[in-house]
């Protein structure tokens, strides 16, 4: 008795290497641990985004992420750093409208963080129409900035072009709001920063210049996609004086916080959440809870972005801590199929075994009812003596099993079973011997075969067998024989 070892690989083998497998690809998959390190092209020093990017550095801080503000140009000089696989740029603040559709493929969005009112202050008589503005001297934001990259669609739009009359000047900010109050320029579109309702309200009190109502702001929100339609309602500069007087009109494109595909899911669901709670709370130009959100505009939602949105972050993620719920993330991934595959398998493998071991006995009882069947029918002695010498085989193959204890009852009833087709075979060797030994008149004596049938049925040499028995039998015992004898000490004849 003994464990078969070669059931239990047989057995075994094949969970073990389905789970090998099963864990190999998950550990391919497996995302590795999150970089403690990011970098942030922002904007101008000073500037919204400059200013944000440090309320991003404060909340990473609190999870241990470092993240690395750098100053910028502006919105189009993020995207320009964001494209270029040498610059070693994570994620960035970038305005819609200045992305070439084609040149996205790398990068997605985490949504949209807030608005970018465009606002145009001018001199001189009213205008209602931007085309009105041909001919005249226009600062349109500095080179590399996404105020310059708008203002030209825009004007464009209008048919004002850089190579027309138009002078289009590179002045932005503080620089274009002073160069428009000492009557150097005669417009100035401002975005950002510089669109914000404090210098608005400064600007619109300033003699002699006018701020530019989009009343078809409706139309350019049709045209270009990427822009809303804002109102400045009554009195946002100055309730008391109830300025402005009536509601101005504006547009507005949306800016994105923009990564590149690599980002890990981990560091994406913090950048939102740091996102929630510096861009969250109303302003002038937006409600509370309005942004982050996910609109897609120049750059595709990221599938990890698209599922925070939709669901927030994982259960892991909200009761433990970031880095933490990081590596109890990754270890799901490789118990998963522990769980669902190796576990499962286990169960199996005793069934398994038991049938395995359950078959190497199982076999051995065909091979004994063809031995049997062969026997029912009339066999010679040679035959007879195959027959044995296969249940011989049998039952030296039988008797070096190696069998668990558990299932020794199974072999010992095979054993029992192969020594009743023995005995079986020996009863019919015997029966055969005495039929063909015996006489026509006094069975078991010489010269009844001369007279009986060739053929003798299997049930008179069982009784041919049996009275030959019962005549050794009474030639054993002399009394018998002597209260038998009659006169003379002659034994009365037998009849059958």
């Amino acid at each position: 008795m003994a464990i078969s070892w070669r059931d239990l690989a047989v057995s075994f083998g094949p969970i073990l290497i389905i789970s090998a497998v099963a864990i190999y690809i998950a550990v391919r998959l497996i995302q590795p641990a999150p970089p403690n390190t990011l970098t942030m092209a922002a904007g101008p020093k000073g500037s919204t985004f400059w200013v944000a990017a440090q309320k991003y550095k404060e909340i990473l801080a609190r999870n241990r992420i470092t993240l690395n503000v750098l100053e910028t140009e502006g919105s189009l000089d993020n995207y320009r750093r964001l494209t270029d696989p040498h610059a070693d740029i994570d994620v960035g603040f970038v305005q819609d409208g200045i992305a070439p559709s084609k040149s996205t493929d790398d990068l997605m969005s985490l949504g949209s963080v807030s608005y970018v009112p465009v606002a145009i202050f001018y001199r001189g008589p009213m205008i209602t129409l931007l085309s009105e503005f041909k001919g005249k001297r226009i600062a349109i934001g500095a080179e590399g900035s996404g105020t310059r990259e708008l203002a030209l669609q825009l004007l464009k739009a209008n048919g004002i072009t850089p190579d027309g009359p138009t002078k289009l000047l590179p002045l932005s900010g503080d620089d274009a709001a002073k160069a428009l109050t000492e009557g150097k320029i005669d417009a100035a579109i401002l975005t950002g920063d510089s669109a914000q309702p404090p210098v608005m309200g400064k600007l619109y009190r300033t003699a002699g210049v006018q701020f530019y109502d989009f009343t078809q702001a409706p139309a350019y929100a049709k045209r270009f996609p990427y822009l809303t339609q804002l109102e400045m309602p009554m009195g946002s500069f100055d309730l008391g004086k109830n300025l402005p007087s009536t509601t101005l009109h504006m547009i507005a494109p949306t800016a994105e916080l923009v990564a590149r595909d690599s980002l890990h899911p981990a560091l994406s669901d913090l950048l939102i959440d740091a996102a929630h709670e510096v861009h969250g709370k109303a302003t002038a130009l937006q409600r509370a809870g309005e942004f982050p959100a996910p609109l897609a505009h120049d750059f595709p939602i990221s599938e990890d972005a698209a599922r925070y949105y939709k669901s927030g972050k994982s259960f892991l993620y909200r009761v433990l801590p970031f880095w933490l719920a990081s590596l109890a993330d990754r270890l799901l991934v490789v118990l998963v199929p522990i769980i669902v595959v190796l576990i499962p398998g286990l169960r199996l493998v005793p069934s398994l075994y038991a049938w395995r071991v359950k078959s190497r006995i199982y076999r051995w009882y065909g091979a004994l009812i063809a031995i049997e069947r062969e026997a029912l029918n009339e066999t010679s002695a040679a035959e007879r003596e195959a027959l044995i010498v296969r249940l011989d085989k049998i039952e030296e193959s039988v008797n070096g099993l190696k069998m668990p204890l558990a299932y020794a009852d199974q072999f010992y009833v095979l054993r029992e079973h192969i020594g009743f087709v023995r005995a079986r075979l020996t009863r019919d060797s015997d029966a055969a011997a005495a039929r063909d030994a015996g006489t026509p008149g006094t069975p078991g004596t010489p010269g009844a075969a001369d007279e009986r049938p060739a053929a003798v049925g299997r049930a008179e040499a069982r009784a041919a067998m049996h009275e030959s028995h019962a005549t050794q039998e009474n030639h054993d015992k002399p009394d018998s024989h002597e209260n038998e004898a009659g006169p003379g000490g002659d034994r009365p004849a037998r009849t059958s």
